[in-house]
């Protein structure tokens, strides 16, 4: 058995150094910074593909609605929390899009306070036409090698364990 000092020295040579967290909590912070940054990029992108088209009738966060909405029917609660809708009302986009015609939605014959959604043939189209928007991107960034040092399947990895760390950390709280 380890005396009290013998384990605090060993358990000392398996952390890592104070400046190796000080680097590991930098690195963590310009992560964060980059994912903000590359959020409303994306959603500058979707804006200008749109332009693009001369469809101005849809902002950025209702495309992306429709975008993840998909094939699917589901509730409003659902959808939002699918999405990431950086700051959006979900329900107030989801009225505008009814309205636009691009979602249908009904009440649920189960509970009459909840309403389902689905994509009408319009919605359709404007999902075509982000995921035709990403199809570009990922084929350019493929061939351009950027998606293979490290590999993106290994940073997805990494950012769904970071992500499941939030929501622990969330659910933590209350």
């Amino acid at each position: 058995m380890l005396s009290y000092m013998q384990q605090y020295q060993q358990d000392r040579r398996k952390a890592p150094a104070i400046d190796e967290v000080a680097d590991q909590t930098e690195a963590y912070f310009e992560s964060l910074q980059l994912l903000e940054r590359m959020h409303r990029l994306m959603l500058d992108l979707v804006k200008d593909e749109f332009e693009r088209l001369g469809r101005h009738d849809l902002t950025p966060v209702q495309a992306l609605i429709i975008y993840n909405l998909g094939e699917a029917e589901v509730t409003a609660g659902e959808l939002r929390s699918r999405g990431m809708y950086q700051g959006s009302n979900v329900s107030y986009n989801l009225k505008k899009l009814v309205s636009m015609g691009y979602i249908h939605h009904e009440r649920c014959d189960l509970d009459r306070r909840s309403v389902r959604v689905r994509l009408t043939e319009s919605g359709q189209d404007v999902r075509r036409t982000v995921h035709d928007l990403f199809q570009r991107h990922a084929e350019g960034l493929a061939v351009s090698g950027i998606l293979d040092d490290p590999p993106l399947d290994q940073v997805n990895m990494q950012s769904r364990r970071i992500e499941r760390f939030w929501t622990e950390q969330i659910r933590y709280i209350y």
